[in-house]
């Protein structure tokens, strides 16, 4: 018995330093903020200079210059940020944050996929993990909402979006069950199975292609019929998890990485009646048919702008390029960021700008825009009277990594912890080289 409490004290010990580096949730908030001073980057466009925005609640009361913004001081904590940036919090779209810890290959930490290929009624939302270290960091970085998404092929799952700061799921959802993920199957093999293929006379039957579009196409209509009656005798859950496609209380996100699969894929659900269609995890493949997308009226979120050039042939900047080319396209942008330094993904919307976007518009694919892909803008994205609080406080550009330093966190008007692991890490390690002068 000794030697088990003997072990369980280290452990119990250690238990609770890991726990201690996740930041206490932040209390709701008491009394009306005003930040005044700063540059107010409202991702409308408007660039307000000696600024001041106002906050009850969790909403915004009142945003413009310093002079017109009034507010009864004694009831007000005043906050001086001259010399400062302000911004709307920003929107982090398809990622398994929460979902993942540690990366791929550690299935302890991991919980983003299901066993099976149709599982629309797969809720990421369920499996989020607000005790993640991965949410501290990334606040520091002004990321404050994100879009966390089931991964798989065919149909994995729904996909919410959340809030950054939270004690459970129920706590962090913004806007639960929003979207319904597709991956559309590939129809291109790897050259070793063509040239395998090449060599064997072909298998008799339908290909593996063919036979995964049949399985959608029956689900689709199946889930059509479903929803087309007012009271189903039984309770399918996967159909039931469908129906939002078809009123619109739900988006369907397309990821697919050929040119020809997205347009199979935005044709197939668009005769199935789907409302609202979002291309997602776009790059080159997506530039390719983007007289398609244009006229389809399908948002793209894009991905891989800081990666190498997909095709042999493509320009060697092209990966920079795509965020002004899809803008002056007429398509609207959102930026995400599918590497595991979630943290960069300011960095990626700021390393757009010397390649055809100006520092707003880059902004704006960082919050407005994708609050309008998620279709949450009527709440966030924008600093302006009415929207929740969401907002971030910069000494420098917070799309420059070189000068980007967010001082404060405000999600729906609370005061967000910016410490980190990351910081804390620094702070011991600077402690000890300190002790050895």
């Amino acid at each position: 018995m000794k030697r088990i409490i003997i072990t369980l004290i280290p452990a119990l010990s250690l238990v609770l330093t890991m726990a201690a580096q996740v930041p206490v949730v932040a209390p709701s908030q008491k009394k009306p903020v005003l930040l005044t001073g700063g540059t107010i980057h409202t991702a409308t466009g408007e660039v307000i200079e000696n600024g001041a925005i106002m906050f009850s609640a969790g909403k915004i009361t009142a945003v413009g210059s310093a002079a017109d913004v009034n507010a009864d001081r004694s009831a007000t904590e005043v906050i001086d940020v001259k010399g400062k940036h302000v911004y709307p919090g920003l929107i982090f779209p398809n990622t398994s944050i929460g979902l993942v810890e540690i990366g791929s290959g550690v299935e302890v930490a991991t919980d983003n996929r299901e066993t099976g290929d149709l599982n629309p009624n797969v809720r990421a939302i369920a499996a989020y993990n607000t005790d993640s270290h991965v949410m501290p960091v990334l606040r520091s970085n002004g990321i404050l909402l994100a879009q966390i998404v089931p991964v798989g092929t065919l149909l994995p799952g729904t996909s919410s979006v959340v809030q950054l700061d939270a004690w459970n799921w129920e706590d962090a959802a913004y806007s639960i069950d929003n979207g319904i993920q597709l991956g559309w199957p590939r129809k291109q093999q790897s050259g070793f199975r063509r040239a395998a293929e090449t060599a064997a006379p072909a298998a008799a039957g339908p290909s593996t292609y063919d036979r995964n579009v049949e399985a959608l196409e029956k689900i689709f209509t199946d889930a059509v019929a479903y929803a087309a009656a007012d009271k189903p005798e039984d309770v399918n859950l996967r159909l039931e998890a469908m129906k939002g496609l078809f009123t619109g209380s739900k988006t369907l996100f397309i990821s697919s990485t050929e040119p020809k699969g997205i347009i199979a894929a935005v044709l197939f659900a668009k005769r199935y009646g789907v409302k609202n269609i979002v291309l997602s995890g776009a790059d080159e493949a997506a530039w390719l048919v983007k007289d398609f997308l244009k006229e389809n009226n399908i948002p793209v979120l894009l991905d891989n702008t800081q990666s190498l050039p997909r095709y042999d042939f493509s320009d060697i900047r092209m990966p920079f390029k795509l965020a002004a080319l899809f803008k002056n396209e007429g398509i609207l942008v959102g930026l995400t960021y599918s590497k595991q330094a979630y943290g960069n993904l300011p960095f990626a919307a700021g390393q757009a700008v010397p390649y055809g976007v100006t520092k707003e518009e880059a902004l704006q694919m960082v919050t407005s825009n994708t609050a309008k892909i998620l279709g949450i803008a009527d709440r966030t994205g924008t600093l302006e009277t009415g929207m929740d609080a969401n907002i971030v406080v910069s000494t420098g550009d917070i799309l420059d990594m070189a000068t980007s330093n967010v001082e404060m966190a405000f999600i729906a008007g609370r005061n967000v912890s910016l410490d980190n692991k990351h910081k804390e890490l620094a702070r011991r390690f600077r402690e000890k080289y300190d002790n050895m002068k």
